[in-house]
């Protein structure tokens, strides 16, 4: 992906402040109260709380959205308004919103539901695929004076961070296509969250302010996820790095600003270093599925001392007081995990299981490991969006909590799940199968 030539804008200390302190008042004024990950919705990022990663091309669902009471034109020069008042000169909005049009296929993709999902095995075999792995190796190596300093400086190792750089931009060659800008101005406008669309567009502008990038430069994802590693605008301002020290934080062109910003992203998200992320694991007879929660924590030595073993390499008993959780990404006919706290930072990253899987499973894979050796359930295929829904309004009909119904299998899904589970003896393992939905039904 081309870019302009790098602009080396430097503006005093006092200039930079003040911008900072001016965009972080109106931004907290107008921020979600929810925390957000780093990246937004992309191709290979799953942005739900959802088990599998969401696959776009098999059928969509609208979600209704209320037409704006305005014009684009309107809401352009209102919000150019307010972006003054917030810090933003005029140079800057002149460059960045004269001509600015709405991007309809942003607000295709906004208002889309997908139906169907991928099983997570298949996602996995993609996120972790062969060349994925080779491409890693080699850039471990090309980059192992800078992955050192890295982490030295940061406290990440070198194959976790390339993970990251590998599954969210396909190690910089896919960082998406769109004008950032544009997108967040389209989202803000008339996107189903305008709030946080608008917050994220004045942190992008406050970006360009600062010179760190041109507005024709600043590319991402249709949702605002920007550079190597996909950081949205506010993620970018806490937490982007200078690291070569040319007077601009880059994380489109230059691998070592992506990378130390998403290394100081991953510390100041408490990721612990040299330390797992997690292991696969073999339960034992007569284990109980219920204890397969993510809320569920427990010293290794307590899950060793239920049974559980190691599948490919023994539980080290250096972490024998180390937290961890099991965890079924597939149901118990599937492969387990005993998931520590760096799992859980991945997580914060973005909040699905099978990303950390991936994220996981593809460090490892650097170093010869990273492949699950228990078999996955191929004939569970996920249930679809509609089904979901449907099985979500079934629970609460036979007098379980599932929560309202939206088609997102989230802890209170799967604790009705696992109640309705032990009503029929079955193993309570909180997943959804075609088989519950069709016992549901009768």
């Amino acid at each position: 992906m081309q870019h302009g030539k790098k602009s080396r804008l430097k503006h005093s200390s006092l200039i930079a402040g003040t911008l900072a302190t001016l965009i972080t008042g109106i931004i907290a004024a107008c921020a979600q109260t929810q925390t957000q990950s780093p990246g937004a919705t992309t191709s290979t990022s799953p942005a739900t709380s959802s088990t599998f990663p969401v696959q776009k091309d098999k059928g969509t669902l609208p979600t209704p959205v209320a037409l704006p009471p305005e014009s684009f034109d309107q809401w352009r020069e209102r919000f150019r308004q307010d972006a003054m008042r917030a810090g933003i000169d005029t140079a800057t909005l002149d460059r960045a919103l004269n001509g600015l049009s709405p991007d309809d296929a942003v607000i295709a993709a906004d208002r889309s539901q997908p139906e169907f999902t991928r099983p997570v095995w298949e996602y996995l075999a993609s996120a972790v695929s062969p060349t994925r792995v080779r491409n890693g190796q080699a850039l471990l190596t090309q980059h192992a004076v800078l992955l050192n300093r890295l982490e030295a400086r940061y406290g990440i190792e070198p194959e976790r961070l390339v993970a990251f750089w590998g599954i969210e931009s396909n190690y910089g060659s896919n960082m998406g296509t769109k004008n950032v800008i544009r997108s967040l101005a389209t989202l803000a406008y008339e996107g189903r969250r305008p709030e946080f669309a608008r917050t994220q567009l004045l942190a992008a502008l406050g970006i360009l302010q600062q010179g760190d990038i041109t507005p024709e430069s600043m590319i991402g994802s249709w949702a605002g996820a920007m550079g190597q590693t996909q950081f949205i605008p506010t993620t970018y301002n806490e937490h982007a790095v200078d690291f070569d020290a040319d007077g601009r934080r880059d994380i489109w062109n230059s691998t070592a600003d992506a990378l130390a910003s998403t290394a100081n992203y991953l510390k100041a998200s408490g990721w612990q270093d040299r330390k797992p992320w997690g292991f696969e694991v073999r339960l034992p007879q007569g284990f109980d599925y219920a204890q397969a929660d993510m809320d569920i924590r427990k010293p290794l030595n307590e899950w060793t001392a239920m049974g559980i073993q190691g599948v490919s390499v023994a539980l080290p008993s250096a972490y024998s007081t180390e937290q961890a959780s099991v965890l079924l990404p597939a149901g118990h006919r599937g492969p387990a995990f005993l998931v520590f706290n760096n799992f859980r930072t991945i997580l914060r990253y973005n909040n699905s299981s099978s990303y950390a899987l991936a994220i996981g499973l593809l460090s490892d894979s650097y170093q010869g490991a990273g492949k699950v050796q228990a078999a996955w359930p191929l004939e569970d295929a996920p249930l679809s969006h509609s089904e979901r829904i449907e099985l979500q309004q079934r629970l609460s009909d036979k007098g379980f909590d599932p929560g309202t119904p939206d088609g997102i299998i989230g802890a209170n899904t799967r604790r009705a799940i696992r109640a309705f589970q032990q009503t029929l003896g079955w193993p309570a393992d909180g997943y959804p199968t075609p088989s519950l939905l069709a016992r549901l039904r009768t």
